[in-house]
């Protein structure tokens, strides 16, 4: 009899064992694919599209070649807009600091993109503008992009801010982007 209650008390233990494995794998599942959205930064982000900007600012076409070393310029112009409080904002780039990031846009969606080579200048072309000019090699732009998209964050943290788009026009070839 002796045995057959070690058993019994056995057999409890190892379904309480596994019982416990099994919520402590569920629990860390749930755990992972919530964080997923906090490593990845575009969940966590949020960038609205309130800034108006023109890539390439002499081109109309916004032509781009994605295998250039150059630079692309892009214009980010002085907006005003509504804010989802309600409150009217006015975005001055030149007042503002230098936290941008341009490229295709699923790639600046996920936290990547280029930054300006530089902090930028006036735009003697665009009233009020900042002219700001990105490596093209850190864009992620391919031969099927159609838009580019620029993002000014507010803050270190690099979670809030305005973003802006624009079209391009993709060349490929020789290398100068025309």
């Amino acid at each position: 009899m002796t045995d057959r209650s070690q058993a019994s008390t056995d057999d409890t233990n190892g379904t309480d064992t596994t019982r416990r494995r099994v919520l402590k794998t569920g629990a860390g599942a749930l755990a992972a694919v919530g964080a997923v959205p906090l490593l990845s930064g575009s969940a966590a982000a949020h960038f609205p599209d309130r800034l108006d900007i023109d890539i390439r600012p002499d081109c109309e076409e916004n032509r781009i070649n994605p295998r250039s070393r150059g630079v692309v310029p892009v214009a980010v112009m002085s907006t005003e807009f509504t804010d989802e409080n309600g409150e009217t904002v006015r975005f001055d780039p030149i007042e503002e600091a230098v936290r941008y990031r341009f490229g295709a846009p699923a790639v600046v969606e996920d936290g990547g993109g280029a930054r300006p080579a530089h902090d930028g200048h006036d735009g003697s072309d665009t009233d009020g503008a900042l002219v700001l000019h990105f490596p093209m090699e850190e864009t992620g732009f391919d031969e099927d992009s159609t838009e580019g998209r620029l993002v000014w964050e507010r803050d270190e943290s690099g979670e809030h801010g305005y973003s802006g788009t624009d079209e391009v026009t993709v060349t490929g070839g020789d290398g100068s982007g025309n």
